[in-house]
């Protein structure tokens, strides 16, 4: 805040009071400088909470925001291999994934933003009632702790589940 700005705050017998020089204009001059750091960060607040322009580790803390933060985090505590563009677009989503939550959309969106990778199914066998199978492309084999536990917080609760991972193709013969 500008010392202006704090002198206009002021009633007016102060106002008289704080001339160049005075113990009360030193002040003001002392208060405008102290806020200067805190007006720099606030003009600039909205990127602290956007999932693309705050930093690393407060993208992690947005994943709370969002309900995703048990998605990153291991039972045991530990934080899982998340790449940091996959896990800002999972908080750039965050809510819209809310929304979905427990539906076989809701997890393929999920699954294949955390993970970068397109083609995750999610099988509902007719013979298995509340169970789950989720067919993991060859491309994300590298990420099924990963996998696994969005599935497990992502599923309807009292549902089962396993993760397959589908086999590669093999490669198209050229003539």
């Amino acid at each position: 805040m500008r010392r202006a700005a704090i002198e206009r705050l002021l009633p007016a017998a102060y106002q008289r009071a704080a001339v160049p020089g005075s113990v009360l204009g030193a002040l003001l001059d002392a208060m405008e400088t102290l806020h200067e750091p805190d007006e720099r960060l606030l003009a600039d607040v909205d990127s602290l909470f956007s999932a693309y322009r705050t930093s690393e580790a407060l993208a992690a803390y947005l994943t709370r925001w969002v309900a995703l933060d048990e998605v990153i985090t291991s039972p045991s505590g530990a934080r899982l291999p998340i790449r940091p563009g996959d896990l800002r677009n999972l908080v750039a989503i965050g809510a819209h994934l809310a929304q979905w939550r427990g539906t076989p959309y809701g997890m393929r969106r999920a699954l294949e933003v955390a993970t970068g990778v397109p083609g995750f199914t999610v099988v509902e066998p007719a013979d298995r009632p509340f169970h789950l199978i989720v067919r993991v492309p060859p491309a994300a084999a590298d990420r099924l702790a990963l996998v696994t536990r969005l599935v497990a917080v992502e599923k309807p609760a009292a549902t089962t589940f396993e993760v397959v991972v589908e086999p590669a193709l093999p490669p198209i013969p050229t003539a």
